[in-house]
């Protein structure tokens, strides 16, 4: 018999959502300042990535939840951490 896997159930895991990226040089990052605007690498409709312990494990939208962001969830990869 296999013993139960149920205690894992409440270890804590870090989850993340990315937006998106970019690359800028470093003179542009030191001239950045309050009211900066910084272009991502993808478009505003855009999926946004949901990482699991660093490991891709989802997509979706972000939403508006009261005054909180959330993320609703529009794919779960079958292979998690293979984008």
């Amino acid at each position: 018999n296999l013993p139960s896997l149920e205690f894992l159930l409440d270890v804590p895991i870090k989850l993340t959502v990315e937006l998106g990226g970019c690359q800028i040089s470093m003179r542009d990052l030191l001239q950045l300042n309050v009211g900066s605007v910084v272009q991502l690498d993808k478009s505003a409709n855009a999926s946004v990535d949901l990482f699991v312990n660093q490991k891709l494990v989802a997509r979706g939208e972000v939403v508006v939840v009261e005054e909180n962001f959330g993320i609703k969830l529009t794919e779960i990869l079958t292979r998690p951490g293979v984008a």
